[in-house]
């Protein structure tokens, strides 16, 4: 028989301590709202704030709720503050192993007009120009089971005041995760970032970063002394070595790959690596790093960090789909940037609970409430998402009892049945 009070009780005493630490230093009142979308998010799993407030089950007026989210989400201004402890929280993920992946995003709103500066972007899933922001985020690949957790994420409207480019938004993250995590890692990109920009301020003196990114057909490599089209150079080498993986669909792949030494016009005294990979598609896979293998086994290490990168378009269609995001109907920009930022902080707090998959018997509980058909999925946020779901449906009460941090249980109160220790 399951014992839903003390799973339900359980899941609510884990999430406010981890609120509570990334809201330390924080006022009280502030501290209470961003535990209050916090579990509002987890519990209905959307950003609508008519539901949010619905999970918080006041004995106030739904309205009341509402106006007052909605207040503080538009007040909000503690970012800097919420992501240096989130930081802190997270930061025991990150090793000189770690997998970075880079990727410029969208959040599509076609049918809204009044909200906060709104912008032209281009959909990534159909290809059309619409109504929207440009959103930029850096995830890194967990240590155990290498699943996506968010190190920096931003919402960014081209039509803000002290907006200068793109680039420099990118640059913006970029430099957030140097400063925090120092040389730890490898980043990864797609071929937006295949620009002469970028690949100065990865190479750039006493700033260098490691990384890999998938390079355009048109670019211009240096090659041999000569200056060559890439995919000329590309059509040189055949495949010296053979390796299989599944690909994002889940398909398994054969695979033929080789490298060639390379320069950038751009940075001519940079010695690079070409990586080609056949086996993908009707041309090539082309990708350019920093890292200088000289064996099939390094060269694989730069191809296997690219395919890792596909897990970042999952965790984006899981943010974007679990939660509704692209349903978001507050107005103002910075609203939107709150309710982004506490609920990326959200899928931290459920990377945590995929890291402990089947070690504890909250995690185990979580998986079998979940109600797969087959096994558990390699990602798992979804399932993860669904049995906390099925688990907090059955609450009849809010998170009253917890917003004080410093409210003191009886021993009777506490469940003895296990115990989940998140950082």
């Amino acid at each position: 028989m399951i014992n839903y009070s003390r799973l339900i009780y359980k899941l609510k005493r884990n999430l406010s301590t981890f609120s509570n630490k990334i809201t330390k230093n924080l006022t009280k009142p502030k501290s209470k709202f961003f535990f209050q979308v916090l579990y509002g998010l987890l519990e209905n799993q959307t950003v609508l704030l008519s539901e949010i407030s619905r999970a918080l089950k006041e004995k106030i007026s739904l309205k009341k709720t509402i106006d007052r989210l909605s207040r503080n989400l538009k007040n909000f201004d503690n970012h800097d503050e919420i992501k240096e402890n989130y930081i802190n929280a997270i930061e025991s993920f990150i090793d000189d192993d770690t997998i970075f992946c880079c990727d410029k995003s969208d959040i599509v709103k076609s049918a809204s007009k009044e909200l906060e500066l709104l912008d032209r972007v281009r959909d990534g899933s159909t290809g059309k120009i619409e109504d929207g922001y440009d959103t930029f985020e850096v995830a890194a690949l967990t240590s155990k089971h290498e699943m996506p957790v968010s190190v920096y994420s931003h919402i960014y409207s081209t039509l803000e005041k002290d907006f200068k480019s793109q680039n420099i938004e990118t640059l913006k993250g970029l430099d957030f995760v140097k400063k925090h995590f120092g040389n730890r890692g490898i980043y990864t990109a797609d071929r937006w970032y295949d620009n002469n920009f970028f690949f100065k301020e990865f190479t750039k003196e006493n700033a260098e970063r490691k990384f890999v990114i998938r390079a355009k057909m048109n670019r211009n490599v240096i090659y041999k002394n000569k200056s060559m089209n890439i995919l000329d150079v590309a059509n040189l080498y055949k495949g010296k070595y053979v390796t299989y993986f599944q690909d994002k669909h889940g398909k398994s792949k054969k695979v033929k790959f080789s490298y060639a030494k390379i320069k950038l016009p751009v940075i001519p005294d940079k010695k690079l690596t070409l990586v080609i990979v056949r086996g993908l598609g009707k041309k090539p896979m082309l990708l350019i790093s920093n890292l200088k293998p000289e064996s099939k086994k390094l060269t694989e290490v730069i191809l296997r960090v690219y395919i890792k990168r596909w897990k970042v378009e999952e965790y984006f269609r899981f943010k974007k789909q679990q939660f509704d995001l692209e349903n978001i109907r507050v107005r103002s920009l910075n609203s939107i940037r709150t309710m982004d930022l506490i609920l990326t902080i959200l899928i931290g707090f459920i990377a945590m609970l995929s890291e402990k998959r089947n070690t504890t018997k909250l995690s185990l509980w979580i998986s079998k409430l979940a109600k797969r058909i087959y096994d558990i999925p390699n990602f798992d946020y979804y399932a993860i998402a669904d049995g906390i779901f099925e688990i907090l449906k059955k609450s009849r009460t809010g998170i009253k009892s917890f917003l004080n941090s410093n409210i003191k249980f009886k021993r009777s109160q506490q469940p003895n049945l296990f115990s989940l220790q998140l950082c």
